[in-house]
């Protein structure tokens, strides 16, 4: 178990409490640096760079130019996909077979593609009510594996892997069905994003839990680490304090602050001994958190300590100029190929549909 790599998505920055005054993406930048991050997430939402305000290959590769020359690396991807007023979006209650969720993928794959990252985070989109207010569940989950097939396929191409985020905000977060679902997709390139809060949240407080019983214990994060083991392909890590924040998904707290509950060493040791994870990064989550800009120095210090003790004490290795290992990219091909290459088995900002859902009708997660 070598030491991680120390990342932060960016959406902390530019949703929620910072919808409405986000701290600008090259001060962000700048600031990750100064605090010894290896990497950043891309929280690729409104006014942070997106495939809309970064149109052109050519300022594309300004903007990893300028990651890269400030001493970061991309670590991974989360991408404006969420179903809210003006930008709707279906994947589990889809009736029209996923193609227009399918468009706003390979727009988003393309930016991807275009910045040398290749992890690319996705998420169920609908929340868990659907399936309380009538919506099939076995069709529900059928819209979800065929469609997330489809774009394993056409991240497999881009040499992508895509990790899926469970969370309380979006439906199918019961433990059972997320690793029903996980096998179901099959992909070589596929896997589940490891959140501990989210994990909490789904696994000990059984949080909105819909389609079947409650499916909560004690032992819940290091379960259904243990029923993951070989299909995690990202890790997350923050604290949360057992509840659920005003849109219905985890908190993301501040390492080991009044009131939290995970107990990190043995989650993170487990992760780290049989997670099958194809790259070192830990990424830490600070979404939706009230001054998340300034309580990122204690989140990294708090992460620099876990990785000491679960990781050893030794250097990390130098960022390579892309950050995780993914599946070799594809030659077009007249029939149809065979299994992508296996990125074995990291979708935040998180159910980030609901937030934006409420921020958009305050103005321009």
């Amino acid at each position: 178990m070598g030491k991680k790599r120390i990342s932060i998505g960016t959406w902390a920055y530019c949703v929620g409490p910072y919808m409405q005054n986000p701290i600008p993406f090259a001060e962000v930048v700048k600031g990750l640096k100064k605090l010894g991050f290896d990497g950043l997430e891309l929280g690729a939402f409104f006014s942070h760079p997106n495939p809309e305000n970064h149109p052109t290959l050519e300022s594309r590769k300004a903007l990893k130019n300028h990651v890269e020359s400030n001493g970061l690396v991309f670590s991974g991807i989360a991408t404006d996909m969420w179903n809210y007023p003006g930008h709707e979006s279906h994947l589990a209650d889809a009736t029209d077979g996923g193609e227009h969720y399918l468009s706003m993928v390979r727009k988003n794959l393309e930016f991807t593609r275009d910045l040398g990252i290749d992890l690319f985070r996705v998420d169920t989109v609908q929340e868990p009510d659907i399936l309380s207010n009538g919506f099939d569940k076995n069709q529900a989950m059928d819209n979800v594996v065929k469609t997330w097939q489809k774009v394993c396929k056409m991240a497999a191409d881009m040499g992508i892997n895509v990790t899926w985020e469970f969370e309380p905000g979006f439906v199918f977060n019961r433990p059972s069905d997320i690793v029903t679902i996980v096998n179901a997709v099959g992909e070589k390139n596929f896997g589940a994003m490891y959140d501990t809060c989210h994990a909490y949240m789904c696994a000990v407080a059984g949080s909105r839990h819909s389609g079947g019983e409650v499916e909560a214990s004690p032992d819940g994060m290091l379960d259904l680490a243990r029923k993951l083991r070989g299909k995690i392909n990202a890790i997350q890590i923050i604290d949360c304090d057992g509840e659920l924040n005003e849109h219905k998904t985890s908190t993301h707290k501040v390492f080991g602050t009044p009131g939290t509950k995970i107990d990190f060493p043995p989650v993170l040791q487990e992760l780290s001994a049989n997670s099958g994870c194809p790259h070192d990064w830990w990424t830490i989550d600070l979404c939706f958190e009230d001054g998340a800009w300034p309580k990122t120095e204690a989140c990294k210090k708090a992460a620099d300590e876990l990785n000491a003790m679960v990781n050893g004490n030794g250097a990390a290795p130098a960022a390579p100029a892309k950050a995780a290992s993914k599946p070799a990219r594809k030659a077009k091909a007249k029939s149809k190929p065979k299994a992508k290459a296996k990125a074995k088995p990291k979708a935040k900002p998180k159910a980030k549909a609901k937030a934006a859902k409420k921020k958009a009708k305050k103005g321009r997660k």
